[in-house]
């Protein structure tokens, strides 16, 4: 039997670092999937390929319930996550194939951040259990990739696709409603930023009061977007920006480096509101506005080292897009 699984990338909107204090968190799925096949194959060495993401093919044995790596267990992190958060210890060796070519830049290679590891981890977790039940399963393998660290917020976005409001208190999701009025466009800086990184910089930081502040501002831009109100939504994100931009000073997080502070300014200058969206570094914002030829101009005059990521809402998640006999 072979299962194919996918689950779609995503954007926090708001809630970033401080969802960890348990401020809500607003998240949107984007249509670029990760994917993974896997099959049952003969014989006693389990196989691993992520072509495009990795040369290297690794190779796995199951002894008396252990996964033991002949090769490529540094590389394939994941596989080895997955199946210990699932409990899985295959009965027959397993043929994986992990693809996320759909979050590279196809101009120089690079990963966009728009959550790979989780869409990915998402989807190799329903191909491995032929089921769409493992939330669980792929929430603790995530957590097992990131040291313990993150809020979770990106695997319930690439369960559940759409737009959600996310808190951490009991993994709480509640679907939301783009507005019809409310147009975005996602800019890729060009550079790339570790999440993994920023957040193990984030725990040892010193709280201050901007964390509260930002926290608030959370609160009240979640309410905006939960009631649909678009006007209100452009309005709190501004605010939310602001005390974002606060936040990142005090905890030197580099929100704004990478170029992020030239878009915020540019698209002040034309009345249109532009956040980060990453968690420091690099990676994408999104920019905000009710015209979308308005939002077309914008991203036509920026400089050529920021390019427009491709990509619409995903309003569904987690997805078994094959399951058949060899």
């Amino acid at each position: 039997m072979s299962t194919a699984a996918s689950a779609p990338g995503k954007v926090i909107l708001s809630g970033e670092y401080v969802v960890l204090d348990g401020a809500p968190a607003v998240c949107m799925a984007v249509d670029r999937r990760a994917r993974a096949v896997v099959s049952n194959i003969r014989g006693p060495v389990s196989q691993v390929e992520a072509p495009g993401f990795s040369n290297v093919v690794g190779h796995f044995q199951t002894t008396h319930g252990q996964i033991e790596w002949l090769d490529g267990e540094e590389v394939f992190k994941l596989v080895t996550a997955v199946l210990q958060a699932g409990h899985k210890r295959p009965d027959s060796s397993l043929d994986i194939m992990l693809e996320t070519d759909a979050f590279k830049d196809v101009n120089s290679g690079l990963k966009i951040g728009i959550g790979s590891s989780a869409a990915l981890t998402v989807a190799l977790s329903a191909a491995v259990a032929g089921s769409l039940d493992v939330g669980e399963t792929a929430r603790i393998a995530h957590k097992i990739l990131q040291s313990g660290s993150g809020s979770g917020v990106d695997i319930a976005c690439s369960m559940h696709g759409g737009l959600i409001r996310f808190c951490l208190a009991g993994a709480g999701v509640m679907k939301l409603e783009w507005p019809d009025d409310l147009q975005f466009r996602l800019i890729w800086t060009g550079i790339a930023a570790s999440t993994v990184d920023k957040l193990a910089q984030f725990d040892a930081c010193v709280q201050k009061p901007s964390r509260a502040a930002l926290r608030s501002a959370a609160e009240s831009i979640a309410t905006a977007w939960a009631e649909g109100d678009t006007g209100r939504i452009i309005e709190n994100t501004a605010e939310y920006v602001e005390r974002l931009r606060t936040f990142d000073e005090d905890h030197k997080l580099g929100i704004f480096d990478a170029g992020h502070d030239s878009l915020l300014a540019a698209a002040r200058a034309v009345n249109l509101v532009y956040k980060p969206c990453g968690a420091g570094g690099g990676d994408v914002g999104i920019v905000l506005g009710r015209d979308g030829p308005e939002l077309d101009a914008f991203v036509a005059a920026l400089p050529l080292h920021f390019s427009v990521v491709d990509c619409a809402l995903d309003a569904g998640g987690i997805k078994i897009d094959e399951n058949m006999s060899q």
